[in-house]
């Protein structure tokens, strides 16, 4: 559930916030500059598995940032937010567990 928040299109891409949709041009502008690259929408994060359990199938958890690119070298992994709901800050802390190797930033 978004809170307060309107889809918006942009390059034939919905995104769930005008906010998202903002920095989304911000970023395209930047990789069109050369100061950014490799700009990716929507990559996913398995956070665990899926399994079975006493017959009861249960689903895998992923986390899906909403962005992710090379700034410096480095690997961004960015999160737009107006308001953390308490399962994004279970998820952005089982992401950072479990992933190493890339710069988590939340985009306010």
């Amino acid at each position: 559930m978004k809170y307060l928040s309107k889809k918006t299109v942009i390059d034939g891409i919905t995104f769930d916030s005008k906010k998202e949709s903002k920095r989304y041009i911000e970023l395209k502008r930047r990789q069109a500059l050369g100061e950014i690259s490799s700009l990716e929408l929507q990559p996913p994060f398995l956070l665990q598995e899926g399994f079975t359990r006493d017959k009861k199938k249960y689903r895998p958890i992923t986390y899906i940032a909403d962005f992710r690119y090379i700034e410096n070298g480095k690997v961004i992994v960015e999160d737009v937010k107006g308001f953390k709901t308490p399962e994004y800050k279970i998820k952005k802390k089982l992401l950072l567990y479990k992933y190493e190797g890339f710069e988590f930033r939340e985009i306010k």
